[in-house]
């Protein structure tokens, strides 16, 4: 059976009733929490300064907004920014969480199923994915960009109201402080001074490996030069001894 609508799971933004506990799952409702389809929550260029905050806000009644489809936004909106400002023209933060756990009780399909599959009335389910209620007013993806950058950034962003449950809109402002946290500068610091260790450790391993190959041909070239020089020696002995011999056998 293939992915149901939204529309089974959209309806309201209530708390589902699904409990699984980390540290006594005896008090557990359900076996296990689907994986999670988003990827990442924080895209792009977190270290720049940026003067322009485009948001995405819920505009409808309480909804629920699966994963699958935040993620699918989330592609949506870095793919065509990445094309349009470059991948350090922005930077984008998904600022909700899909944590309710969503259930569906499968049912036999085919001639017939309407009979086989008669059962109670909400029944429990299964899990099968992960949803993230919202209000009417929350900010769903926010997306920092320079001023001149701000109307292409909502353009792209107004492209993904097919793909949300609920009606959307675009807003856009300066306060740029109300994105909340990003990562770290010292993190992305670090980052960048492993990798230089690593590319100057690479480096240092180039130069022993040449100065290896280096001394190699040294040591091959000294020892021609000694071969040859023992073939010499021994090629002036025994013209040396022939000559002796000759000479010996005139005297006789």
């Amino acid at each position: 059976m293939g992915l149901r609508p939204a529309s089974a799971y959209s309806r309201d933004g209530k708390r589902a009733y699904t409990r699984y506990a980390v540290s006594k799952q005896r008090k557990n409702f359900i076996g296990a929490v689907p994986a999670l389809r988003v990827r990442r929550f924080n895209t792009g260029n977190s270290s720049k300064n940026f003067s322009h905050i485009v948001d995405l806000v819920a505009d409808d009644k309480n909804v629920q907004i699966r994963d699958n489809a935040l993620e699918s936004a989330r592609i949506t909106i870095t793919r065509n920014l990445s094309k349009k400002l470059g991948k350090d023209g922005f930077f984008i933060k998904l600022r909700i969480y899909p944590h309710n756990v969503l259930r569906e009780n499968k049912q036999a399909q085919g001639a017939g199923a309407d009979r086989v599959s008669q059962g109670m009335a909400h029944p429990f389910g299964k899990p099968i994915g992960r949803a993230a209620p919202i209000r009417k007013g929350t900010v769903i993806f926010s997306v920092l960009v320079d001023g001149k950058n701000a109307e292409t950034a909502k353009k792209i962003i107004e492209r993904t109201k097919a793909k949300f449950p609920c009606t959307i809109k675009v807003v856009v402002h300066t306060d740029v402080k109300s994105i909340g946290t990003k990562p770290s500068k010292r993190k992305l610091a670090e980052q960048e001074a492993k990798r230089k260790e690593e590319k100057e450790a690479e480096e240092e391993a180039k130069k022993e490996e040449d100065k290896d190959s280096e001394a190699k041909e040294e040591k091959d070239e000294g020892e021609e030069e000694k071969e040859s020089q023992e073939k010499d020696e021994k090629e002036d002995a025994g013209k040396e001894t022939e000559k002796e011999q000759k000479e010996e056998e005139k005297k006789e």
